[in-house]
């Protein structure tokens, strides 16, 4: 069904090449405590015996062992602005000042939020299309949690969650993908308009409400209810992988039909990126996003779709001012951003226009 709607638009018969258009993969599970009315409803008491009941169910686990747990807080703005930015906890968790609290991995790639919209919310990274490292991961955090504590949980509703759209397995599967083919085409609305008739959603950078900056979008399952959690991930995964698809195309029809203007836009992404000295972060990711795709075109050596994936991240408001050792205000930080891609990109090679593939 997917692959018929997207041929309205002219969809490719190759398979997805291995260029790296998905940068993550995420896992989510939302789950609540049995005998706790749900943060929303709860007092600070009830808030407060969920967090010392949840942190004391994690601290002996093998998978968070060398963990840290935070109480929210106890976190500054500027904390709690630069773990957004790393996507380990939600803009919602950020702004809870009562009862709430995080229990990080050592390697960072897990973070349990605690008394978000629910009680816990496991959430499991991994870089790349990495669902099946993912999910078995958070299944491990998952069921070791469950052993400690009582979930919420009905016979015929499954797991029972604040928010009905979470109902059932309480899974949330995503992967944040660079799509400029897409997005340059002109053709990401069709994408978006297709999967949504499959229940997958498409938000921006940083979920919903987030603008696509840098070409950069996260897409997931937006159906928890009757359906296991095998077969959410995989109907996502083979979205995804179509995605992909549609992504090459795109792209490979952009470097045919005009790769003089391509080439150009690319060209003058670098000489911004190498020059400027002020620049909003919104204009930096299109231009970090442009840099990326030299790279998959071969244009500049690899190491620079490493470099621009860090700068996604290190340019970022909260990040920059992190850098700064001090508060900022805006403009300031337009400059510091501006200074930090100069340096990293002063010595960027000459696009290698032969080898473009």
């Amino acid at each position: 069904m997917f692959h018929d709607l997207l041929n309205k638009f002219g969809a490719s018969s190759k398979g997805p090449r291995s260029i790296p258009v998905t940068l993550s993969t995420r896992v989510r599970l939302a789950r609540n405590l049995k005998e706790y009315p749900f943060p929303g409803k709860a007092v600070e008491g009830q808030r407060r015996a969920v967090l010392s009941k949840c942190i004391d169910a994690m601290t002996d686990m093998d998978a968070l062992s060398e963990s840290t747990s935070l109480e929210v807080d106890d976190l500054s703005e500027l904390d709690r602005q630069i773990l957004v930015e790393k996507h380990l906890i939600s803009p919602e968790l950020s702004q809870v000042d009562e009862g709430s609290g995080i229990v990080l991995s050592s390697d960072r790639n897990c973070c349990v939020m605690i008394n978000e919209e629910d009680h816990l919310r496991i959430q499991v990274l991994q870089p790349g299309l990495e669902f099946e490292k993912v999910w078995k991961r958070a299944d491990e955090l998952d069921s070791g949690i469950e052993s400690h504590v009582n979930y919420a949980y009905d016979c015929e509703l499954g797991f029972l969650t604040a928010c009905p759209t979470n109902l059932g397995t309480g899974l949330r599967a995503s992967a944040m993908m660079h799509l400029p083919g897409l997005v340059m085409s002109k053709n990401m609305d069709k994408v978006i308009n297709a999967v949504n008739q499959l229940g997958i959603a498409v938000r921006g950078l940083f979920g919903e409400g987030s603008d696509a900056s840098g070409s950069i979008f996260q897409i997931s399952n937006q159906q928890t209810l009757g359906e296991s959690e095998r077969a959410i991930i995989d109907r996502l995964n083979d979205t995804l992988k179509n995605i992909v698809r549609q992504e090459n195309f795109a792209r490979d029809k952009l470097m045919q039909d005009d790769g003089l203007r391509l080439v150009d836009k690319i060209s003058r992404a670098v000489g911004i990126l190498k020059t400027s000295h002020l620049i909003q972060s919104s204009e930096a990711m299109d231009l970090l996003s442009l840099v990326r795709l030299a790279t998959d075109f071969k244009m500049l050596p690899e190491r620079f779709r490493s470099l621009a994936d860090r700068m996604f991240i290190e340019i970022q408001p909260g990040h920059v001012q992190l850098s700064a050792g001090k508060p900022v205000d805006p403009s300031d930080r337009d400059r510091l951003r501006a200074e930090l891609l100069r340096k990293e990109f002063s010595r960027t090679p000459k696009l290698n226009i032969d080898g473009a593939s």
